[in-house]
């Protein structure tokens, strides 16, 4: 529920309406006392989207903020659907980098539209 409301930063519609996040592309696994392991595979429109690492970001930002539990976090092109899958994959999930894509303001501006919850 937390991320079918995340915008595509080109088109008008959601990740769930775009079909690039579903319901089955969600896998939480208890890890410890309270608190979980969080998978998310998602799916690009096309093999060469420009945008993936965005749309990880996006993802990323946004359930950092809304989880209400102690979780890990791990996000992830699905195998087989995108031509850099494994850089993208290194990239989003590197604490570093996220913060250091954070700082730059016109990137920031791009995710705090894309994550925004609609009226």
């Amino acid at each position: 529920d937390i991320i079918r409301t995340i915008r595509d930063p080109e088109k008008p519609n959601t990740l769930e309406e775009l079909e690039v996040v579903t319901e089955s592309c969600v896998e939480v696994q208890e890890i410890g006392e309270d608190e979980y392991l969080v998978v998310i595979r998602f799916t690009p429109t096309v093999p060469h989207c420009s945008l993936a690492t965005l749309i990880g970001l996006c993802l990323r930002i946004k359930l950092q903020r809304c989880l209400p539990f102690r979780h890990k976090l791990e996000i992830y092109i699905s195998e087989g659907t995108h031509s850099t899958e494994e850089d993208i994959n290194k990239q989003i999930n590197d604490k570093e980098r996220v913060a250091a894509a954070m700082e730059n303001p016109n990137l920031r501006e791009i995710v705090e539209q894309c994550v925004m919850e609609p009226d």
